[in-house]
């Protein structure tokens, strides 16, 4: 090789822009992600050495993935953030607990992986206040799963933190978390460079024709160009007799390293090999497996000299796939004995996940004792990567049993963590191992159940109940208390099935939850829930009343539930028409939710609790918590309908808005089996025709919401809307049907909510001092109740029909209350209607000043609303997965489009947007 210095990245000017704006803009305060795709070899690691050594002002931190540790938590995120971890006192309680856990610095109970993604995004925010920071990713491809997970959160909640964030990924390869950020191909060399780096790697005789194969058969690319000519003999390159065609490109870059490894000393040989099992980078660890083999320090000056291999303060290869060389070339019992080593130098209290996953690589075959030990540190693995990082050390402790039994028993204990951090394939695969040896039948029952879950989490279908409904009554005679929760998964899964459950039905499953053998002891909440739930459907809601009751009243205020539990509860609470049961428990978990960072199951509960501030009337809580949902499951990458958000399109009655949402959802719920989603979607193209006055196709839709599945409680929301609109449209006799269909219910239920709405609908089709007492009790009745929008309609039906009866001054008063209301919701058609009637009452009336609110987007107002409540920037960003610096930033927008320069200023051009927050 020549003696003078590698030229620069030749032919690489698109690339070095790109990057070089990258700097440019986190130096001036911006953030920025880039993704890097390319062939093995092809200049991605030269691209990120390039960009370290020009971050001149800037802090830099790397990492990269490594294929021997893809399955341990959290390895690649402790590479990046290492260097700043004494920083960790400077982050909220929460966050900073969860990174130490993570990084198994302190015990406790697995973290989200959402709230280590935040600790992360709030840990790089501090440091670049110091200066500005780039991190660099290599191989992201072999990352481990929850690593990649947490810095891909991070890099879509970059906004202002004056951080950039770059990472390097072979192509092809599988990195969804990746596929939504900003990315750059990166192709081979031109046929120019490709030829002066060629020249300049062999400086020696090179027959042309030889020079021009090699550019060819490379496709440029540069790592090829360097190394493919290294120990082929004279005669190949001067004299152009070599072979017809050379390896594939990574095949014969391996193969040019594979040789100039094989010309090293055994003992170089052997280090290179420890150093390329341990990730870490660690020299004290390395030398300490070293010395356990016998590997003295002067082993390590080959590699040197060769540039193979640099030991510093950290232990780097050349290049990625010199690592991966060095360990799949080696023989298996080379392997083991490294892994031995490393297992031994980490020690039992220093770190005893990785030293049991180091010697679970160096068991030769089934090692009852490594699995043993794989086991019992799968529990420090879940605290520190969750369900996921557990799932993996269990699969591996199952590949170790010899003994059938307990080879099946952990299979399915696998199986099951495997199953609840969504991996699938290896859940049904660790199944498969389970029968392959006879079972026990709780076993097997278990099998049944598991398999059933797996189908219905990976579609969400209609086909879902069904299964779980006989894995049930499999369950029933061998675990009465497992049977029942399964009942209750089964009865859910229908709910969200809807009119498109197959096999089975609500009432079916029902039937059976009820005649199923009961476990021993008192009741407990899911007990009672299962039973109302049940009892509603085969006996109706008059007989179901009393335990409906009991059950909404037994998860209280939710703190001594789930929040699965409580979201499940929410349908007893709505069908005894009981709101304070609906709103109450799920308004303190979502609270516990974001103060713990569960954003795994924060999204439901927001959406739920977005329905029930829809119904009560705060519209502008609702919208807030919606989005609030969407930026969870933007950056978590989890799938949600938003039954909030149809349900908040539909009463706003803005109807292009609400027409692409609805005209969205109809045909993907029903491709997907989501009945419910569809029955949501009917009722609120219902209530907005409705407002709009189009009262026969707010009929239409009302008929078709409840028929889907009538027995649920949102046919009760389109049963109002069907009476109101089949009044309306001249049709008293299909009203009437439906209205003592929903009077059943709220008989039975006797509350205000109710009892006051079937007031209203009586009096719609009743005349005369009937009509007149029946709404004056709906107004009565809703009053005191929270379900403002129910009110609001009151007064407006009211005011209509006074004006009718031509009792002109009565009516204008009902509807300029209706119209107050309905302005301050933000109810815009139903605000029309009621303007309408009272221009025809003879009042003049004002159009609605365009409200400050409305010039801010979703998350502007979000933020808006939680500095006006009292919220700091630090708590403003916890709560919605910002850093606080891109909390300010977003403030200063807000500021500049209200024209204000302060909070209290805030407060005042938002008027009463303050109690709107404090009810979100």
């Amino acid at each position: 090789m020549s003696g003078d210095p590698l030229p620069g990245l030749r032919g690489r000017h698109r690339e070095r822009e790109t990057l070089g704006r990258l700097v440019e803009g986190v130096r001036t305060g911006q953030s920025g992600v880039l993704v890097l795709r390319g062939e093995a070899g092809i200049g991605k690691t030269a691209l990120l050495d390039h960009l370290c050594d020009r971050a001149s002002g800037c802090q830099v931190a790397r990492a990269a993935g490594v294929e021997s540790e893809m399955e341990l938590a959290f390895a690649g995120l402790h590479q990046l953030c290492a260097p700043f971890l004494d920083r960790l006192p400077q982050l909220p309680d929460p966050q900073a607990d969860a990174l130490r856990t993570a990084f198994g610095l302190r015990g406790g109970a697995a973290p989200d992986r959402f709230l280590i993604g935040l600790a992360v995004l709030t840990l790089l925010s501090k440091v670049a206040e110091e200066r500005p920071l780039i991190c660099v990713v290599d191989d992201t491809q072999w990352l481990d799963r929850a690593s990649e997970q947490v810095l891909a959160f991070v890099a879509r909640r970059l906004a202002a933190e004056s951080v950039a964030m770059v990472f390097a990924v072979r192509e092809p390869g599988d990195d969804k978390n990746l596929a939504a950020l900003p990315e750059l191909t990166v192709r081979g060399l031109g046929p120019d460079d490709s030829r002066a780096l060629l020249e300049w790697a062999q400086p020696g005789p090179l027959d042309e024709r030889v020079r021009d194969r090699l550019v060819a058969e490379t496709r440029g690319n540069p790592l090829a160009l360097l190394e493919l000519p290294r120990g082929l003999p004279v005669e190949e390159l001067a004299g152009g007799f070599g072979p017809a065609r050379w390896p594939e490109v990574s095949a014969g870059i391996e193969e040019s390293f594979r040789r100039r490894i094989e010309a090293f000393p055994d003992q170089t040989q052997a280090l290179l090999l420890v150093a390329a099992a341990d990730p870490l980078g660690d020299p004290l660890l390395l030398w300490r497996a070293a010395d356990r083999l016998g590997i003295g320090p002067a082993a390590a000056d080959p590699a040197r000299t060769d540039g193979l291999l640099t030991i510093g303060e950290r232990v780097v290869f050349r290049h990625p796939l010199v690592r991966t060389v060095v360990y799949r070339s080696a023989q298996a019992a080379d392997r083991r004995a490294a892994h031995l080593a490393l297992a031994e130098a980490t020690g039992r209290d220093t770190d005893p996940a990785r030293r049991a996953w180091h010697l679970a690589a160096a068991a030769e075959g089934p090692d009852e004792e490594v699995a043993a030990e794989l086991e019992r540190s799968a529990g420090q693995a879940q605290a520190r990567g969750g369900l996921a990082a557990a799932a993996s050390f269990l699969r591996r402790a199952v590949t170790l049993t010899a003994d059938p039994a307990r080879r099946a028993d952990r299979a399915l204990t696998a199986a099951e963590a495997s199953l609840q951090a969504g991996v699938f394939n290896a859940a049904l695969g660790l199944l498969a191992t389970a029968e392959a040896v006879p079972l026990e039948d709780l076993q097997r029952a278990r099998v049944n159940l598991l398999r059933a879950q797996a189908q219905y989490w990976q579609s969400r279908g209609g086909e879902g109940p069904l299964l779980l409904l006989r894995a049930a009554e499999t369950l029933e005679p061998l675990d009465p208390r497992l049977a029942r929760k399964t009942y209750l998964d089964a009865w859910s899964a229908a709910l969200f099935a809807g009119a498109m459950t197959r096999g089975t039905s609500l009432a079916e499953i029902s039937r059976k939850a009820l005649a199923a053998r009961r476990p021993e002891g008192p009741p407990q909440a899911a007990d009672l829930l299962l039973d109302g739930l049940s009892l509603a459907l085969t006996d109706g809601r008059d007989a179901a009343a009393p335990l409906l009751r009991r059950a909404a009243d037994s998860f209280g205020d939710g703190s001594a539930a789930t929040i699965q539990e409580v979201v499940r509860s929410t349908a007893a609470a709505v069908m005894v028409w009981d709101y304070e049961a609906w709103v109450t428990p799920l308004t303190h978990q979502v609270r516990v939710a974001r103060e713990s960072g569960a954003l795994s199951v924060l999204p439901v509960a927001l959406d739920v609790l977005a329905q029930a501030l829809c119904l009560g009337g705060d519209l502008r809580g609702a919208a807030l918590l919606t989005a609030e949902a969407g930026a969870v499951t933007q950056a978590t990458g989890s799938q949600v309908v938003s039954y909030g958000g149809i349900m908040l399109a539909g009463l706003r009655g803005r109807e292009a808005e609400a027409r692409r949402l609805i005209n969205a959802t109809i045909p993907e719920a029903t491709a997907a089996g989501q009945g419910c989603a569809v029955q949501y979607a009917r009722w609120a193209t219902a209530i907005l025709c409705n407002g709009l006055g189009r009262y026969e196709e707010a009929l239409t839709a009302a008929q078709q919401g409840g028929d889907d599945a009538p027995e649920l409680f949102v046919s009760d929301w389109t049963t109002i809307e069907l009476v109101e609109a089949a009044a309306r449209a001249g049709r008293p006799e299909a009203a009437r049907a439906a209205l003592e269909r929903l009077a059943e219910g709220t008989a039975a239920a006797g509350t205000d909510w109710g009892l006051g709405v079937e007031a209203r609908l009586r009096a719609l089709l009743s005349d005369g001092a009937a009509a007149d007492r029946l709404y004056r009790e709906a107004i009565e009745r809703l009053s005191p109740t929270r379900v403002r929008p129910e009110l609001a309609r009151a007064h407006l039906l009211y005011g209509e029909w006074l004006r009718r009866a031509n009792r002109r001054v009565a009516a204008r008063d009902h509807l300029r209350l209706a119209l107050e209301m309905f302005g301050e919701i933000r109810m815009d058609a139903f605000a029309e209607r009621a303007r309408r009637e009272l221009a025809a009452a003879g009042e003049r009336v004002r159009r609605r000043r365009v409200d400050a609110f409305d010039e801010l987007t979703a998350q502007e107002a979000e933020i808006a609303l939680l500095a006006v409540a009292g919220r700091s920037n630090p708590e403003i960003g916890a709560q919605l997965f910002l850093s606080p610096r891109t909390v300010e930033w977003h403030l200063r927008k807000v500021f500049m489009k209200l024209g204000v320069s302060s909070r209290r200023e805030l407060a005042s051009a938002l008027n009463e947007t303050g109690r709107a927050a404090e009810s979100a």
